[in-house]
């Protein structure tokens, strides 16, 4: 399948579909946590694919469309860091964390990988 959009990235959909997970996973939080700690968990995720998205859009300059794919590694990173302490709160299970901490770990080896690849998203290619 050809990618016309950011849309089209498997990146994108993992990580738009782990935001979404993230999301329903926070809501169980306690109260207080919910405009804490999982608002940070939340916004990490969803900045994730909103990365994604600006830099598809900026990719005519290749500087440009690296950078926000930096910024999208940074936030896969930072939700690890959110997830840790969402588990060792006991606000998520081991195994929550575990498999959320494990598709962060992929969606940022995906991410690398669009980054050292870029000339075949440029929309001179």
């Amino acid at each position: 399948m050809a990618i016309r959009t950011y849309r089209d990235l498997d990146v994108y959909k993992k990580s738009y579909e782990a935001a979404m997970l993230i999301s329903k996973l926070t809501r169980k939080f306690p109260l207080w946590e919910r405009v804490e700690l999982a608002r940070q968990l939340r916004r990490s995720t969803r900045s994730v694919p909103a990365n994604v998205a600006e830099g598809w859009a900026k990719r005519d300059s290749a500087q440009e469309f690296k950078r926000f794919l930096q910024m999208a590694v940074g936030s896969c990173h930072e939700t690890e860091v959110w997830l840790s302490m969402s588990k060792d709160e006991n606000y998520i299970t081991r195994e929550e964390h575990e498999t959320m901490a494990k598709e962060y770990e992929r969606i940022g080896v995906m991410l690398r990988s669009l980054w050292k690849n870029w000339r075949n998203f440029t929309k001179e290619s």
